[in-house]
């Protein structure tokens, strides 16, 4: 191993007692406060489960699918680390079960392990730990990796990660190894006290398996008070100051600066031995007030088909967040499952709403709501948004209403419209397999001068991130703009529509990308930035 591997250090965040604990964010939490120290850091994300990635997977399931700018589907868990460490992850920042042992398999039918037996140690265990070095680059890009590990402690899909990290101290050292564990700390109304028991068991099964805790992160709704941190100290083997209260916080951009007030960026450095100066947090002091202390409210209705979920719609939720920020406004997104809407209704819908935004989705169930949603915000000049499947929709809701084409549809839907406004691609027309096959990634559109996305963004050349497998019909394109469509973002050779707007109509924009997936939380995206800020506009008028 070169000497600069060597000083890579390796953080190993684990969870127990129960799933949904926020591993995620207190990651992504502490990677914010050691980039704030100028250290080059990056997190890795290992998922149990035995799906190659989560691209197959309804959102009811697991959540949004994340996309990063190379294409890969991944844990939302992704979108956490790129929000608030303002850095694009890849597809080595994210591993499944199913990813590991396929490649072990491709290589034993190849032959690599000839006269031999594929066990789970050493070979799972090895490429598991393979993956993990290989996220800190080359040369040792970063100097310190944050490796999140899926599930709970005591389930047996992790046992394999598990037995990797503990496995990786004895690879690297004490010195360059960090164990992190975040825990429930239950608030027993009936008996009006904390409970550390469960925590107490969670550390036990770590220790079973061979590994001690260095730092607990107690996820509690009560503080802690010097007594229970002792009483934590004491029986899970962990100093006192390494108990680290992670209260309940009205904001998740509050946890680095309540972590860094705890000192636990100095103390994973101390552990690490780690020389760095005080952290500059304050911009994101600035952005936490503006999350917190806005002047204005909007509520935006977000007309999706996954919304019993709430993470379905993950990222576009946080980016309302940050788009509320240079806005001074806090955003209010209430789901609307769409599956209801009709004509009647609609009205009695869009009360108390300042903007409508259609989210991406597959499949037919809930489009006539979307598309009934689309054609009142349309009429009556209430600020639309469309994001991918939200395109296509208002695209098939502007040919029907607006171009006379009564019977326009996406070819998703019915594969024998007679106005197909939204047709296959043409590369997908062969595809059997669904996973990872769809346009993925990270993609140029050129944007059309004097329009509104030209206006967001500043620039005529961007680039964003795609997930779909359909996109607007050629062949419909002279029809729509003759009817007063504006095109206002296509691909560099002019043969896929990007992005659609409407200029007789305060903001009607659509785009065939996820700009979600690139909203930062210190830099909002121009289109959510700008959507907000119509939206409020508007709440103004109604006002007035």
């Amino acid at each position: 191993m070169s000497e600069a591997a060597r000083e890579v250090k390796y953080i190993f965040v684990t969870g127990g007692v129960v799933s949904s604990l926020g591993k995620g964010v207190a990651s992504a939490a502490l990677g914010a406060l050691l980039k704030a120290r100028g250290i080059d850091v990056t997190i890795l994300k290992l998922d149990p489960y035995l799906n190659v990635d989560p691209g197959t997977m309804n959102p009811f399931q697991h959540g949004e699918v994340f996309v990063t700018d190379d294409g890969a589907e991944t844990d939302l868990d992704l979108g956490h680390y790129e929000r608030f460490l303002d850095l694009n992850m890849s597809q080595k920042n994210n591993t499944t079960t199913g990813q590991i042992y396929e490649r072990i398999l491709h290589r034993e039918r190849r032959g690599d392990y000839l006269g031999g037996t594929v066990q789970v140690i050493p070979h799972v265990t090895d490429e598991i730990k393979k993956h993990i070095r290989k996220a800190a680059g080359e040369d040792a890009e970063y100097r310190v990796v944050i490796c999140e590990i899926g599930g709970t402690v005591g389930d047996i899909e992790s046992l394999p990660f598990l037995e990797a990290i503990r496995q990786f101290r004895l690879d690297v050292g004490r010195k360059n190894s960090l164990y992190m564990h975040l825990t429930l700390i239950p608030w027993i109304p009936t008996a009006g006290e904390l409970k550390t028991k469960p925590t107490q068991h969670s550390v036990n099964k770590l220790r079973e398996i061979g590994i001690q805790p260095d730092v607990l992160l107690a996820r509690t709704s009560h503080s802690l008070t010097k007594g229970i941190k002792s009483k934590i100290s004491l029986f899970c083997n962990v100093e006192t100051d390494a108990v680290i209260e992670a209260l309940d916080v009205e904001s998740i951009y509050e946890i680095p600066l309540i972590y860094h007030e705890q000192g636990l960026d100095q103390l994973v450095c101390d552990m690490l031995d780690i020389a760095t100066g005080a952290p500059d947090l304050e911009s994101w002091t600035e952005m936490v007030r503006g999350v917190k202390e806005p002047e204005d409210e909007i509520t935006i209705l977000v007309a999706g088909k996954y919304t019993d979920l709430k993470d379905s719609y993950k990222s576009i939720d946080e980016a309302f967040i940050h788009a509320g920020v240079p806005n001074n406004t806090r955003v209010v997104a209430q789901h609307i499952e769409t599956d209801g809407i009709t004509r009647e209704n609609v009205a009695e819908t869009f009360t108390g709403g300042h903007g409508l935004l259609v989210p991406g989705g597959f499949g037919e169930r809930g489009i006539p709501g979307k598309i009934e949603a689309i054609r009142y915000a349309r009429e009556n000049g209430i600020p639309f948004f469309g994001i991918c499947l939200g395109l296509q929709t208002a695209a098939i809701e502007f040919a029907r209403n607006v171009c006379g084409l009564e019977t326009a549809n996406s070819m998703e839907f019915d594969l024998l419209a007679e106005h197909p406004i939204i047709s296959l691609m043409p590369d997908q027309e062969e595809v059997v397999d669904m996973g990872g096959t769809m346009r993925l990634g990270a993609y140029p559109c050129q944007l059309k001068e004097g329009t509104k996305a030209f206006e967001a963004y500043g620039t005529p050349l961007i680039s964003e991130r795609h997930r779909h497998r359909y996109e607007m019909n050629n062949r419909y394109r002279d029809t729509l703009e003759e009817h007063g469509m504006v095109i206002s973002g296509v691909s560099p050779d002019n043969q896929l529509v990007e992005m659609i707007e409407l200029n007789d109509h305060p903001w009607f924009v659509a785009g065939q990308f996820h700009p979600e997936f690139k909203s930062r939380a210190q830099r909002a995206h121009p289109l959510f930035r700008d959507f907000i800020r119509a939206a409020r506009e508007y709440s103004k008028k109604q006002e007035g």
